[in-house]
């Protein structure tokens, strides 16, 4: 997108130096049309030069021309640099635009992302909790288990000696 940019810009400005350039030419046939206008009038005095002054009015009829013309193309060169200028500034609009959808998406994603990382930590503290809850009643069962162990030698102890008892008796 930024070439695009870049390739607008230059295209702008050789638009911008062709339209000067077309303004000093403007200027410089201005300058020559008041010159000949000048020196008609000079001439018009004089009779004799009749048929310079026919020329010099062809000559400023063909600058008149040209001048139509270049007028003309200043206008069609200006019309097109508005195009672009107006085409160039809705691409900078819309740059503009995705530029701060994309700001407000990621700052969307970075609020989601920390709220993922509350809520993490919140379930790494509950499972380092119940961890240590599952420990001290594993301890506390395998103290049971021991004691019923114990229990169940005496138990088996206290049985057989009152089997071999009873057979004594």
């Amino acid at each position: 997108m930024e070439a695009g940019f870049s390739e607008m810009r230059n295209e702008l400005q050789s638009w911008v130096a062709l339209w000067r350039r077309i303004q000093l030419e403007c200027q410089q046939l201005h300058t020559e049309l008041s010159k000949i206008r000048e020196y008609k009038d000079i001439q018009g005095i004089q009779i004799k030069h009749q048929s310079s002054c026919v020329q010099l009015t062809e000559q400023q009829e063909n600058k008149n021309t040209e001048l139509l013309l270049l007028t003309q193309s200043q206008e069609r060169q200006r019309e097109e640099l508005n195009k672009i200028r107006n085409h160039l500034y809705q691409e900078e609009q819309s740059h503009c635009s995705e530029q701060e959808r994309m700001k407000t998406e990621i700052s969307d994603l970075s609020e989601e992302l920390h709220q993922k990382e509350i809520t993490i930590a919140t379930i790494m503290e509950k499972a380092s909790l119940l961890q240590r809850q599952l420990r001290m009643e594993l301890e506390i069962k395998n103290k049971l288990l021991a004691k019923q162990q114990l229990l169940d030698f005496r138990y088996k102890a206290v049985k057989s000696e009152n089997t071999h008892l009873k057979e004594m008796m």
